[in-house]
């Protein structure tokens, strides 16, 4: 008697949005177990190398964590950290969503042009990237106001003020402490309009390039590690450790290249390099931070580069970048080794939803 085979179920495949639930989460868990760095190195970002109450040859990650940890406790490495987890999820599904919305109707324009029953050609990748560099632009149009909180959770009252890293004293600690949610975005708000909660709107949106760098530098470099090793065009050929490599030096690279309007950005939404110190010493903190805002409406990125270099030299616009370097890198490769985890739980995700309708 033959043994029949069993059958072979087939293998259950990540729909698009399922694909982006695994992204948004995987993005989400690479935040957060590095999220102290990322706090850190926000607020050397946001602070200007003549700022009062530091000293800007010992502004680095380990000095501003143990600065944090000693005035604000373990939980000052986590402000904003509900707001910042808010943002990476809903700016991974806001991306995704808008770019499928335009790749679909750029693939239907292209066919609408084709005889009947003809293939659509594969979307070039100037094409890819200028879908990506929209869709990016259109999404930090929607979650951005969620970005400038965050932001400002990360930096503290103080250094919004403009009195410097961790200078806290003669400060209340209910008044320090008071830096929820709502209350920032009602401060924001009361004091910029509602327009306050896109500020850095415009770097943002030139900031939309960096990842076309980033996947052009890692494609090069790819097939001329390909080439070299004479398997040009076997794209699975590459090791996941070479592949990582290659992600986190073309991430460098794009970062070292945009980096200026990174910091711009930061500093702009933060509000913290606007004003010197001088200018408002001795004023209130609303008369300070009215200052600060008036300033950013008046400078924009441009014009805070222009200051920068004026008072800090070149380096300023450097500032904080190997911080930025470090967390990028340590998320991403989060990210890498946990991806095939997320997609499963991903998966098991939209596959429990329809039972769970059902039974309901």
């Amino acid at each position: 008697m033959s043994i029949q085979p069993k059958p072979v179920k087939p293998v259950q495949q990540l729909t698009p949005f399922g694909a982006a639930l695994a992204g948004a989460l995987g993005a989400c868990f690479s935040n957060a177990v590095v999220y102290p760095l990322d706090v850190a190195k926000t607020r050397i970002q946001a602070t200007s190398s003549t700022a009062k109450g530091k000293c800007k040859d010992k502004l680095t990650m380990v000095s501003v964590l143990l600065d944090i940890f000693k005035r604000e406790g373990i939980w000052g490495w986590y402000r904003g950290f509900a707001a910042t987890m808010l943002n990476t999820f809903s700016m991974q599904y806001a991306y995704f969503f808008f770019y499928s919305f335009l790749r679909t109707s750029y693939i239907k324009r292209i066919t609408a042009k084709l005889p009947p029953g003809a293939k659509a050609p594969a979307l070039s990748t100037a094409a890819e990237l200028s879908l990506g560099a929209a869709a990016g632009a259109l999404s930090q149009i929607f979650t951005i106001p969620v970005s400038v909180i965050a932001t400002r959770q990360q930096v503290g009252r103080s250094l919004r003020e403009g009195r410097g890293v961790g200078n806290y004293i003669g400060e209340p600690e209910e008044q320090r402490d008071d830096d929820s949610f709502v209350t920032v975005a009602q401060e924001i708000i009361q004091e910029e309009g509602v327009t306050g909660l896109w500020l850095g709107l415009k770097p943002s949106m030139v900031l939309t390039v960096n990842p076309a760098i980033t996947y052009g530098a890692y494609e090069r470099l790819k097939n001329v590690l390909l080439l070299a090793k004479g398997t040009a065009g076997a794209a699975d050929k590459l090791t996941p450790g070479m592949t990582f490599l290659l992600g986190a030096f073309s991430k460098t690279l794009a970062t070292i290249v945009t980096y200026p309007y990174i910091m711009a950005k930061v500093r702009i939404q933060a509000r913290t390099s606007d004003v010197s110190v001088k200018e408002t010493e001795g004023l209130p903190g609303s008369s300070r931070r009215a200052s600060h805002s008036a300033e950013t409406r008046q400078a924009g990125a441009l014009g805070l580069l222009t200051r920068v270099i004026r008072t800090e030299g070149f380096v300023g616009w450097y500032q904080g970048m190997s911080a930025q370097i470090i967390k990028a890198v340590l998320s991403q490769a989060l990210l890498f080794v946990s991806k095939e985890q997320f997609e499963t739980w991903a998966l098991a995700m939209m596959l429990m939803l329809p039972k769970l309708k059902s039974a309901s």
